[in-house]
């Protein structure tokens, strides 16, 4: 079974998955500030992704430009995967193509360890996403326990490219963040991201 067939309920019965989304996680980032490459590019595109309306079309219009603003921010701190099979346990169904993979090795050939964000984009329906990314953060808590790169926290996001929703697992807890944040929101958007990574 690949990781977009687990549903909240899945992960929950499955993993023994707690989930939490009473808290505003990420309120304390401070938004950074955004350079025009960026936004020139956002504002070409996402008109693009919208009229196309495909989980496609706003992986690669939207959340790519961004990831890959990220990259070029953290040069050196991180790698960033796109449509990676991430193959961690057939047995337990963590299997199958990601969005977006980031790891904290500078490694780009090959993903190394830690894994330490999983950012799934969806086409409508953002919370649609949880169950998925989830699956995938717990497939990269095994993989970083396998590669002896233990992480206390894996981050996760799903979105619809102008929305975001962000995660945080610590064990076997799923802390969803009680607010979702918009593209008018970048600065705290790649904030957000950035700290993750850091």
């Amino acid at each position: 079974m690949a990781y977009n067939k687990f549903t909240l309920n899945k992960v929950r019965k499955q993993f023994g998955i707690t989930l939490d989304s009473s808290l505003p996680l990420f309120r304390h980032i401070t938004p950074l500030a955004v350079r025009p490459r960026l936004s020139e590019l956002l504002n070409d595109f996402v008109p693009i992704a919208v009229a196309i309306d495909t989980e496609k079309a706003r992986s690669e219009w939207i959340v790519a430009p961004i990831l890959g603003e990220l990259r070029l921010q953290l040069a050196g701190k991180m790698s960033l995967f796109s449509g990676i099979n991430f193959q961690v346990d057939a047995k337990q169904n963590l299997s199958g193509f990601c969005d977006f993979l980031i790891s904290r090795s500078p490694d780009q050939l090959d993903l190394g360890a830690p894994v330490i964000t999983v950012v799934e984009a969806k086409k409508g329906e953002i919370m649609a996403g949880l169950g998925q990314a989830i699956a995938t953060m717990i497939a990269a808590q095994i993989f970083n326990e396998r590669e002896n790169t233990p992480q206390e926290v894996i981050y996760g996001a799903t979105t619809i490219g102008t929305n975001w929703k962000f995660i945080k697992l610590i064990g076997k807890t799923a802390y969803v963040d009680s607010d979702e944040y918009y593209l008018h929101d970048l600065g705290k958007i790649m904030g957000i991201l950035t700290d993750m990574v850091s």
